[in-house]
Parts: structure tokens; sequence; C-alpha cells
């Protein structure tokens, strides 16, 4: 079962429709959209869903958090977004993708809930 535990989360503006618990990145200044590329540079989970125009919402940018599998995550698979914002599992040899977390407690099966520890302040494309 997916948790959360201890986060540095930050309240964003939606820029656009957010899912819970999916990736998103900066679009503006203090606003979030939802990640949409598996080379997007994520600035945390957002914590709830949200919309444009709506009110701000939580993210979190370093902690442990709930995250949707794009797939069946295991247990230690290195993580960034899919390209509809949901984790995916990604190594090390791959160089075009942000590496920020690591699969905690694993989902079972694809659209499930992982829990991840992330630290996407400190994103970075693994050469």
């Amino acid at each position: 079962m997916a948790t959360e535990g201890p986060q540095i989360t930050d309240s964003f503006t939606p820029g656009g429709t957010i899912p819970a618990y999916t990736f998103v990145k900066l679009s503006a200044d203090k606003t979030v959209v939802a990640c949409s590329g598996v080379t997007d540079k994520p600035i945390g989970v957002a914590q709830e869903p949200g919309a444009s125009g709506g009110n701000a919402i939580p993210v979190c940018m370093v902690g442990v958090t709930k995250i949707v599998g794009d797939a069946n995550l295991a247990v230690g698979d290195s993580i960034g977004t899919s390209a509809d914002g949901q984790a995916a599992a990604y190594t090390v040899a791959d160089t075009t993708k942000h590496i920020v977390g690591q699969v905690l407690v694993e989902n079972g099966a694809a659209g499930g809930y992982i829990t991840g520890a992330i630290n996407c302040l400190n994103s970075r494309v693994l050469a």
C-alpha cells in the first residue's frame, strides 16, 4: 500500500489540468503543468488535482510521496516522469531522462500507486 512521509512542499498555480500524484514541471512563475514528455524536468509531484484558473495546489518537491506508476514498478527502481506524468523506471545508462527518485513500495500493476522517495530539486540527466 502506497504511503506518504516527510516532505518539502510549496504551492503552485495550475496552468492546466493536473491529476493528483503525478509529476509536474514549471511553466511560468509559480505555475506548473503536468509533465508531458519523458525528457521533462519535474519540479515535483502534485499532491492533489488542479485545473487552470483554480486554486493553488501543493507540490512535493523533496520527500516521500505517492505517485501513479506508468507500469508495474519494483522496489529500488530509479524513476522519472513518463509521457503522461506518471512514474516510469529508467536506468542510469539512459542519458536523456531525469532520474528524480526511487521506488520504496511497488504498485503491483500499471496505474497503481507507488511510494517514492523523490528529490526533484536535484534532478539530473545521468551520463
